[in-house]
């Protein structure tokens, strides 16, 4: 595990990366190997997907991975890179405060610099109440100073996916009201997950004022678009994994095939 000091030190820098001016790219990581190449290419953090962590080790995503394995992955993890680590923890593997409350410890040890939190649960399709989220978020807060760390909490909204009942106003409305509320019970970072919208962006960066992490994908505004607006950061979630197994399914086709050799040798 890593000292407290260098702990703290990478907490500091996930941090700044998030009030830099700059549009912070992360690829949703799920082992080692992945954690290290990116480290390797210049990216100044690491972030784990939930559902590739599943994926990959047999289980579907829905916090259905014990947590205990999660832990021993995000320990290797952490120890296999020397810059920041943020967790996809779900809803944090817990069905009251009090294992929450320990879970978090027990994340903290890991030495991760930050978490993504959810306000539902993957099994259900509606969202947390408003009150028990913010406790909860402010329970992370207070354990997290108590053990001598400060998490960084990307509180994700599932408002654009679990509330099909809600109109386009109705959702962006919602996401603004617990975007505030989170923020005033020690959120660091909105995640509004599948927002595409350039406007409802705008306006969630303009009347919240944290930082907003969106997910890439079909339909969202170009870099040089979220830039401008002002977006902090931009993961991939569960779609790096997905591209990752296209392309090895690509390879291993055509080698089935008697074909690619040079493919591989060439990159050898």
């Amino acid at each position: 595990m890593p000292s407290e000091n260098l702990k703290t030190e990478k907490e500091k820098q996930f941090y700044q990366l998030h009030h830099n001016g700059k549009l912070l790219i992360l690829p949703n990581v799920w082992e080692v190997s992945g954690a290290a190449m990116l480290e390797n290419i210049g990216y100044p953090a690491v972030a784990t997907s939930s559902s590739a962590i599943a994926s990959s080790n047999g289980y579907e995503d829905g916090q259905k991975i014990p947590f205990n394995d999660l832990l021993h992955i995000l320990r290797r993890i952490v120890r296999s890179v020397n810059v920041p680590v943020t967790a996809d923890v779900e809803s944090g593997y817990a069905d009251n405060n009090i294992t929450l409350s320990e879970n978090i410890k027990k994340l903290i040890d890991t030495g991760i610099a930050g978490i993504n939190f959810e306000d539902s649960l993957h099994d259900e399709q509606k969202l947390i109440s408003l009150d028990e989220q913010c406790e909860k978020i402010s329970l992370i807060k207070k354990v997290s100073s108590e053990n001598g760390a400060s998490l960084f909490i990307n509180a994700r909204i599932d408002s654009y996916i679990k509330s099909n009942q809600l109109s386009k106003e109705e959702k962006l409305s919602e996401t603004i009201k617990r975007g505030k509320a989170y923020k005033e019970a020690g959120a660091d970072c909105l995640y509004p997950i599948f927002l595409k919208d350039k406007k409802d962006l705008e306006t969630i960066i303009k009347d919240v004022g944290l930082p907003v992490n969106i997910l890439l994908s079909a339909g969202i505004p170009d870099f040089n678009e979220l830039k401008e607006m002002g977006v902090a950061r931009l993961s991939l979630g569960g779609n790096f994994i997905k591209f990752t197994i296209n392309a090895m399914k690509r390879v291993a086709e055509n080698l089935l095939n008697y074909e690619g050799m040079e493919t591989i040798t060439n990159n050898l």
